[in-house]
Formats: structure tokens, C-alpha cells, sequence
């Protein structure tokens, strides 16, 4: 299942393509050695995705890959790839017609859909959730896209951007899959291993071959998947241990992995979770079949955990860089974090073999891509650590 999703060959062809689109350039491979001696561990590294194009997201290597590969198979070019001057020529946007791009969003995949085919010179009309954030929505229509708020959540939005799509003839680039709708997810998990691509060119450069643990958050499952097929297809069984680290409020991969019976299993609530990019109650059945064979721990985390990641990324310790993390990108430090420092994780944290020589590799898959939301936490100390599970205690009173 791995390499029919994930061949060996598409990394190469997702960067190839990714190079050519305006302003990129490989986002930073941040080290923080002094937290990882801190915590007991070899090294932490974070593939810092505030920097990615100006988006403040990894959200946009797959939305443009998708859509690079649906102008392909629309036009029946099989035998070579296209370049993204021709994609963005009108040349090739008379060939293809009036063309409408559709994305329901949490924020950052709808933003990299519109930002995508408004490089390319095609419309974009996205569907957003009724907790979406005026800020990422305003993001969006910055791109020139529509927005369409749905009064549900995101899997509502799903639903009702796939039914217009039918209506008016758009064409839908989601990064999650149904019944009949399979190419253009695989599409979007392909372009995210750019991502991946880079981060182990730039481990290389560190003499280091491999992490020896990855860390990555989920909503759907599709970056999880992404990330762990593509290792997976690397280094075989010799590939890094895993964590897949979701909300407690929208745990649809934790609640699949428990019921263990193989299937994708919805979750049923609110998804009411600051985790705005991960608060999805359907897994993707393509990234689930991936997961259910190659993860090694699937972790909840409620939303103190994120928040308390954001925090130390902010506040870093000295010589350490500051990292700007979104609270969907900061809850893998947040876990990593407590599986380290917590008592009660210890059983965890023995099984995973965290110790001295791991080498830990964390996604921050986005930055401050809602800025009131951003400081709340980082200014207002919103979702603070219970007492309970604080590590460090104050001496001032009074």
C-alpha cells in the first residue's frame, strides 16, 4: 500500500516541480540542542514551515502539486512533465477552459489551493468551517479566492463543497478521500514529500542519516501518512519510530487505531479544539490504510499541550532559535515534551526508546497563521498546564 501511494520516484518529482514556483526555497531544519539536553535526548530538529513561501504553511506543496498533476491528466500528458511557465500561460488555460478550483479548509489547505491556482491563473472558491478564524478566512480571499462559510464543521464543509463542485463543474482538490475520489488526495500526499525530500538533505548536512523518531500531527491522517510512507519507502524496516499526535477533542485516528479492526472510524463531537488544522472527525481512508500498517503510536493531546509547545518555541531556552508555531504546529513538541518530562509517560517513553542518542524530528507545520488566536496563548497564557502536570512551580507570593 505504501509505494502504490508513495513510489520511490514521486519525491523527486513533487521538488522537481515545487522549484519552479515563485519565491520557493527550501524552508529551515532548526536545531534545538540545548532543550534536547535538557530533556535527555541526542537532538531535536524542526522542519520550520512558517517560512514556506510566505504561507506560513506546508499546506501549499500539496494543493499545487494536485493541481500540476490534474492539468496533466486533463490534457492527456503522460510522457513528460510540465513546466510552471507553461502551466501559467494562457496558451494552456485556452486549452483546458473555464476552470474553478474547490478546497474545504481549516485555513492553510484552502490557502494554498487559492494562492496555488491564482499563480497559475485559475479561480478558487473554498468552503471554510463556522469557527474558522477571520483572520485565515481573510487570508484567503487575499488570494483572490471566494469563501464560503458552512455552518458545521469541517467534515460538514467537505460534504458541501463536493455536492456545489457536482452543481457547477468545479473541480475539487481535497487532501482527504471517499468513494470514487482517490487521484487527487494521493496527489496532495505526494507534493507534501517535498517537504520530507528537503528535510533529509539538510539532516545530511547535520552527518546525521536518519532520525531516529518522528513526531507528526493529524487531522485527516494525510500529512502523517505522507511523512511516515515516505520513510517508510526510504529506509524500510530500519525507518524511525513514530508518534502521531492528535487533539483529544477530534481523535479520529486514535479512535480507529483502538477499535483495531483495520477500518476508518468517524469521531463523533464538535472537534471543538484550538487545533484549528487538525479538527477533523473523518480520517482520510487512503492515509488510514497507511497508518494502520506503519505507525507505532498513535498519542492524544488536549489542547494545553499545544499550547504549552507554542510557548516553549517562542520562549526558547538560551542559544536555542525561536520558533514561531501555530498551535496545530506546536503539539508534537508539546508531546514530546511531556512524554520526557512527565512521570506518569514513563511507560511511553521506555517503549519508544527515548533516551541519549535519539534524534527527533518534529513537523511545525504551520506559523501565526491567526494572530488573535496566536496571542492569546502567547500573550494571555490561554490553555495553561493544570497544576497537576506543571513541571516548574513559582516561588513569588503575595
Amino acid at each position: 500500500m505504501v509505494q502504490a501511494l508513495l513510489p520511490p520516484e514521486v519525491p523527486w518529482q513533487a521538488r522537481r516541480f515545487h522549484r519552479q514556483l515563485p519565491g520557493y526555497r527550501m524552508s529551515p531544519l532548526v536545531g534545538l540542542p540545548n532543550l534536547a539536553a535538557r530533556l535527555g535526548l541526542g537532538g531535536i530538529w524542526v522542519k520550520d514551515e512558517s517560512a514556506r513561501l510566505d504561507l506560513r504553511s506546508f499546506k501549499v506543496l500539496g494543493g499545487s502539486y494536485a493541481i500540476y498533476r490534474w492539468v496533466r491528466e486533463r490534457l492527456g500528458i503522460t510522457d513528460r512533465e510540465l513546466s510552471f511557465a507553461e502551466l501559467s500561460s494562457g496558451a494552456l488555460r485556452e486549452r483546458l477552459g473555464e476552470i474553478t478550483f474547490a478546497a474545504a479548509t481549516d485555513g492553510n489547505h484552502g490557502r494554498g489551493v487559492a494562492w496555488s491556482a491564482a499563480q497559475m491563473g485559475f479561480k478558487a472558491v473554498i468552503y471554510v468551517h463556522k469557527l474558522t478564524s477571520q483572520q485565515r478566512i481573510q487570508a484567503i480571499q487575499q488570494t483572490g479566492a471566494k469563501v464560503v462559510v458552512i455552518d458545521g464543521t469541517y467534515d460538514d464543509a467537505v460534504r458541501q463543497v463536493n455536492e456545489d463542485a457536482q452543481r457547477y463543474g468545479w473541480v475539487v482538490i481535497s487532501d482527504t478521500a471517499w468513494e470514487g475520489y482517490e487521484s487527487i488526495p494521493t496527489w496532495v500526499m505526494q507534493g507534501y514529500t517535498t517537504m520530507l525530500s528537503e528535510a533529509q538533505e539538510q539532516l545530511a548536512a547535520q552527518g546525521l542519516s536518519k532520525p531516529t523518531h518522528v513526531f507528526v500531527q493529524a487531522g485527516v491522517g494525510s500529512l502523517a501518512a505522507a511523512t511516515l510512507g515516505y520513510y517508510a519507502n526510504l529506509f524500510g524496516p530500519e525507518r524511525p519510530l513514530s508518534v502521531v499526535v492528535e487533539p483529544t477533542k477530534a481523535a479520529c485516528l486514535y479512535l480507529s487505531a483502538k477499535i483495531g479492526d483495520g477500518q476508518p472510524h468517524k469521531f463523533e463531537g464538535d472537534l471543538d479544539t484550538i487545533m484549528a488544522g487538525l479538527a477533523c472527525g473523518e480520517p482520510n481512508p487512503l492515509a488510514w490504510r497507511v497508518l494502520y500498517q506503519i505507525a507505532d503510536v498513535f498519542a492524544i493531546c488536549p489542547d494545553y499541550v499545544a499550547a504549552k509547545g507554542m510557548r516553549v518555541y517562542g520562549v526558547p531556552l538560551r542559544g536555542d532559535p525561536m520558533i514561531i508555531s501555530g498551535e496545530s504546529g506546536a503539539v508534537t513538541l508539546g508531546a514530546l515534551l511531556f512524554i520526557m518530562e512527565y512521570p506518569g509517560a514513563r511507560e511511553l517513553r521506555d517503549y519508544l526508546g527515548l533516551g541519549p542518542h535519539s534524534q527527533v524530528l518534529l513537523i511545525n507545520s504551520e506559523g501565526n497563521t491567526s494572530p488573535d488566536d496566536f496571542r492569546y496563548v502567547m500573550w494571555e497564557g490561554g490553555n495553561p498546564v493544570p497544576d497537576e502536570y506543571k513541571i516548574f512551580r513559582s516561588s513569588l507570593h503575595g
